[in-house]
């Protein structure tokens, strides 16, 4: 996939194109149903498919006190539209004098001369222009006017669940990890680098990583049964995310306490990545580090037991075991 950091690095003569507008946060089930017919489209019509896209998010420019912390930072967003078989994505970024824009100029600019749309694809509920003040009608009428056709469509029920970016953080910010990864039709997982602990994990005889400060979304308060790339190596984990409170002030963190673990070269820089699939409890302090103790290796039993159930669908289900792990209200 092609992925353009302006208007300006389009090359000109760009298109014909179909197109999709949005964040696509998350690139959810939502987003992927009107990406697959935007990619189904352009096939039938000899073009190109194309996702635009804004970087940073435009409540971040506009009210900034109300931003949502990401499902996806830009470069997972970017490698999960890649991963959809789009050809390219406009990276338009959001500052306030594009805020600006009149809905004429972006449906001129951007979208008929930019990148020779002739079809947008968008959800029912799409704004765009100066004030947000125009919305499908309007577009529609801007594509009759500029060679571009307009198809809108309905929000995706999932499980009775809206297919929204609002609906997926609220799902994990609630701890919902199996509503989350229903409504992305993947785990939700986070990517970032060690950090220095506080040496707890070696007191409590369970080998853990902590997370570096991470500012974009993560699960509410809990313990959760995770897995854990780190480098090239993958291991079953129970994490804490949460402020430690039995330690004493409260603290948060990220810690992953890895089943199974065997030495392995960790610095600062090591990639991690760090998937949730269910929650097991909520945090809460205990009296004493040995109670503690006690409790993660409840934990660690528990999630033990999925793991080998997990495997167990894999083992069954062979090459379609991520659809079984994506899916199943079970796990």
């Amino acid at each position: 996939m092609r992925v353009y950091r302006s208007l300006e690095e389009v090359p000109q003569g760009f298109g014909p194109s179909i197109a999709a507008i949005g964040n696509f946060d998350g690139v959810h089930r939502g987003h992927q149903a009107i990406i697959g017919r935007v990619i189904a489209r352009a096939r039938e019509q000899h073009a190109q498919s194309i996702a635009v896209i804004f970087d940073p998010h435009p409540v971040r420019v506009l009210r900034p006190e109300h931003a949502p912390r990401l499902i996806t930072p830009l470069p997972v967003r970017l490698q999960l539209l890649a991963a959809t078989g789009l050809d390219a994505t406009l990276v338009l970024p959001f500052t306030s004098d594009f805020a600006r824009l009149s809905a004429q100029d972006f449906a001129e600019k951007i979208l008929a001369q930019g990148i020779g749309a002739t079809e947008v694809h968008e959800g029912d509920n799409f704004r765009f222009g100066f004030q947000a003040k125009a919305g499908v009608p309007e577009l529609t009428v801007l594509g009759d006017q500029l060679g571009f056709k307009v198809l809108a469509h309905p929000v995706l029920s999932v499980r009775g669940l809206a297919a929204s970016s609002s609906q997926v953080r609220e799902r994990i910010a609630a701890g919902d990890m199996t509503a989350a990864r229903a409504l992305l039709g993947r785990p939700f997982f986070i990517r970032s680098t060690p950090a220095s602990g506080r040496g707890i994990g070696s007191q409590l005889t369970v080998p853990t990583i902590n997370l570096a400060p991470y500012s974009e979304l993560l699960p509410g308060h809990g313990v959760y049964i995770t897995r854990i790339l780190v480098g090239g190596e993958c291991f079953d984990a129970v994490t804490n995310s949460g402020n430690r409170p039995t330690f004493g002030e409260d603290s948060f963190a990220v810690e992953s306490h890895l089943l199974d673990f065997h030495p392995i070269e960790l610095t600062s820089e090591t990639p991690i990545e760090l998937t949730f699939l269910r929650r097991i409890r909520a945090e809460r302090r205990f009296d004493s580090p040995a109670a503690l103790r006690e409790q993660i290796m409840r934990d660690v039993q528990f999630a033990r037991k999925y793991f080998a159930r997990l495997r167990a669908i894999e083992n069954r289900a062979g090459s379609t075991a991520a659809a079984a792990l994506h899916t199943s209200t079970s796990l």
